[in-house]
């Protein structure tokens, strides 16, 4: 709306000052509100943590190491307006990200990096490990590594005898709303591992983790593979976007 010229007062900014697009000073220098802005996020989470700032905030934090030189908060909101929230942005995929003006090669890179890390560190919590008494551990690495993919994934935990992961591999990748799953070559597969036990895992890109019937289907197919050959199917876990669904619990397995 036009401001009404019988008013004597200046109109406020559209932005506060943080979100202002900044002009680099002579010699690539900062404005000083922009470097306080900075030092201030960074102070502020190393006293509190994630807990103390904001996911659109946590963003701003990395980007500020991909584009040193200019105010990130605007491009922080787009990224969380086109995306959703942090986790999508991490884990979406590169040409998605380079649709939003501003993101280049470089902030690409390093989104790719966390979450590179983030999924190591949630898969050392299971790996080598007794996974029916980590299962939270479990959990919070099928959350991490797929609860915010925009495509189907499917994932296969494979089990020693006692119940320890010693291999995690990815199936097979889909579309929004199909994966195709072949149930003799996860069974051949669990052969060539030795293992004993098996744990399937697939992502529902729409965030509800209710069971399609191919989804049941399928999991009747590589069940009764798995008995011929005296592997147990210990659970079948679809990831939502806030929660799982576990086919034992349900009691379809």
């Amino acid at each position: 709306m036009k401001p009404d010229s019988a008013f004597g007062e200046r109109p406020l900014p559209l932005f506060e000052p943080d979100e202002v697009t900044a002009t680099p000073l002579p010699g690539g220098r900062l404005p000083s509100y922009i470097r306080d802005h900075r030092k201030r996020l960074r102070a502020r989470f190393m006293a509190g943590g994630a807990q103390a700032v904001p996911e659109y905030e946590l963003l701003e934090l990395i980007l500020f190491r991909s584009l040193r030189r200019q105010d990130v908060k605007p491009l922080a909101r787009a990224l969380m307006d086109a995306f959703g929230d942090i986790n999508r942005v991490l884990s979406a995929p590169p040409e998605r990200l380079r649709e939003i003006k501003g993101v280049g090669e470089e902030i690409v890179t390093d989104f790719k990096i966390v979450e590179a890390v983030a999924h190591r560190m949630a898969r050392a919590r299971v790996m080598q490990r007794h996974v029916i008494s980590s299962w939270d551990a479990v959990l919070d690495y099928c959350h991490t590594t797929m609860a915010h993919r925009e495509t189907e994934q499917f994932r296969v935990l494979f089990l020693d005898r006692k119940n320890s992961l010693i291999a995690d591999e990815e199936q097979a990748r889909g579309t929004v709303d199909h994966v195709p799953v072949y149930p003799r070559e996860i069974a051949k597969r669990a052969l060539e591992l030795n293992a004993s036990a098996l744990i399937l895992v697939h992502n529902h890109p729409s965030g509800d983790p209710s069971p399609s019937q191919s989804d049941i289907d399928m999991t009747e197919k590589i069940l009764a593979a798995c008995e011929a050959l005296g592997l147990t199917l210990h659970d079948h876990l679809i990831i939502g976007k806030s929660r799982e669904l576990s086919f034992r619990a349900e009691g379809f397995i």
